[in-house]
């Protein structure tokens, strides 16, 4: 358990900021923000993605996964860092989140300021809810917050409303 040293609130081990005030726990405070340029954003191949079977994995440069926004057909490639931070910015809030999904009309979907992480270990990708307002969600069942959840190739994640198909690399081609 890890104690928040701004409202003394006990969160979940491995957690990343406090779910009661947002502040940052530990190693939090040297994350950084990404941010995602128009160049990195990629077109799907279909706009009309099959969702209930596996999806090809894709493999562009060293990305590790690449989440696909359903209802725009756009792919975002993560790469470079473990773990990532999904949320939306919104002005006057101190704690950014890694991926900015407010381009993607995330505050309309339902999804929070710090909603979700993703994050890599080893062989495997991790998605953990941070007590998001509306839920997260991996192939339509809730997660409870602050529960790692293992993600498969083609798993659809919804954040809110806000569905995101998630394209992992084949095992062996993970760095």
């Amino acid at each position: 358990m890890i104690v928040c040293s701004n409202c003394n609130h006990t969160n979940m081990a491995g957690a990343v900021f406090c779910s009661e005030c947002g502040a940052p726990l530990g190693l939090a405070d040297s994350l950084t923000t990404q941010n995602i340029t128009t160049g990195q954003v990629r077109e799907a191949v279909s706009k009309k993605p099959v969702l209930h079977a596996p999806a090809p994995a894709v493999a562009l440069n060293n990305d590790w996964v690449t989440l696909h926004l359903l209802d725009t057909g756009q792919v975002l490639p993560l790469s470079e860092r473990n773990e990532f931070t999904l949320g939306r910015i919104s002005e006057g809030q101190p704690i950014m989140p890694d991926i900015d999904l407010s381009p993607y009309q995330a505050y309309a979907n339902g999804v929070s300021r710090l909603h979700a992480v993703i994050k890599r270990e080893g062989n495997q990708i991790l998605l953990m809810d941070l007590g998001s307002s509306n839920g997260t969600y991996v192939n339509g069942k809730r997660l409870n917050p602050n529960a790692e959840q293992i993600l498969k190739n083609g798993d659809v994640v919804a954040l809110g409303k806000l569905k995101v198909q998630v394209l992992l690399k084949p095992t062996g081609q993970i760095n």
